[in-house]
């Protein structure tokens, strides 16, 4: 993220060969953190695009990718930079104009214009692609976002499956003005980057990474399948600690005689349960709850005026009056 701000010299640059911006190691000092959210919407975004290639039947795309490939995809990087240390939280998709590879910045301005609202502290950091190495119009588009911010970085994700390949295939570039062959040239350099992950995260990651379509059907099957386990075995744990409790209700009144074994064995499991009775989380849980009660009722209230703006549309239109022009005719429509 140390491009030059000086407008003549962007304008005098050119890309570099993608070898040589693969080759080149950052020198900004810069330390990048990457939350795994990021690496999971371009992921989405990816393969849906390829299914829809897949099912239109053009598996090619006009945006870079080759004969035969994947079609790359596109998008946004937002979060925030505190000093040296830049933290990506999302990502959002961008439209390029399929033919001439143009940005359609109505669509970037109306996308930060909406995150802003829900996320003021975020901006765009830069942007993302799909493929295995950097391509030669890259470097159009990473110049393009710079009036937006002035240093975007550059995230590029490998789609490609390497089973022998331990680390992600994710890599994070920076643009720096070097002189090659005597003439002052924009490159991409590479940058080392960490991965931050928090619970809500780490849990989500974790879902994901364990739906795994089986042979024979499709991930929604799956899906459906894993939330009707879910929803089976909290019923039945429900009802166990249902019988449980009866049990023990009946055991204080004097119906059953009392059984000291089975008492230790509840009072061992109920040692067992994680307390939470901390007051940073009976906060954040009524926050959690106010903000769903919330969602529900601006839901509920926009159905009823939704139906009630109908409803005063036909008692309008029932009793509307035509109008009449000179003569006692009514209006000619």
């Amino acid at each position: 993220m140390s491009a030059p701000s000086d407008p003549a010299a962007t304008e005098a640059t050119s890309h570099a060969p993608a070898s040589a911006a693969s080759a080149a190691s950052s020198s900004s000092g810069l330390t990048f953190k990457l939350h795994p959210l990021v690496i999971v919407n371009v992921s989405d975004h990816h393969t849906r695009v390829k299914a829809q290639a897949a099912c239109s039947g053009d598996s090619s795309s006009s945006s870079g990718a080759a004969a035969g490939q994947p079609p790359r995809v596109f998008g946004c990087v937002i979060g925030v930079q505190r000093g040296r240390t830049v933290e990506i939280f999302n990502s959002f998709e961008l439209v390029l104009d399929p033919v001439s590879g143009i940005l359609d910045r109505a669509f970037l301005e109306k996308k930060q214009e909406l995150y802003k609202k829900v996320f003021p502290d975020f901006y765009v950091l830069g942007w993302y692609s799909t493929g295995s190495d950097v391509q030669d119009t890259d470097m159009q588009i990473h110049k393009d976002l710079m009036d937006v911010n002035e240093s975007p970085v550059y995230l590029l994700l490998n789609p490609a499956i390497n089973l022998s390949q331990k680390d992600l295939p994710v890599t994070i570039y920076e643009s720096e003005l070097h002189v090659i062959d005597g003439s002052p040239q924009l490159i991409f350099v590479r940058s080392n980057y960490t991965i931050e992950t928090v619970e809500a995260e780490r849990i989500s990651v974790d879902h994901v990474a364990h739906l795994k379509p089986s042979d024979g059907g499709s991930a929604a099957t799956q899906l459906a399948a894993h939330l009707t386990g879910i929803h089976s075995a909290i019923k039945m744990l429900n009802s166990r600690v249902r019988v449980i409790h009866q049990y023990l209700v009946a055991m204080q009144r004097g119906e059953i005689p009392v059984d000291n074994s089975l008492l230790r064995q509840v009072s061992s499991l109920v040692r067992r349960l994680p307390a939470m009775e901390s007051q940073k989380f009976q906060d954040d849980f009524l926050m959690e709850y106010n903000d769903t009660l919330l969602m529900t009722y601006l839901a509920m209230f926009t159905n009823c005026s939704s139906t009630m703006n109908e409803l005063v549309e036909k008692i309008n239109t029932s009793y509307e009056r035509p109008t009449t022009r000179r003569g006692g005719r009514g209006a000619f429509i």
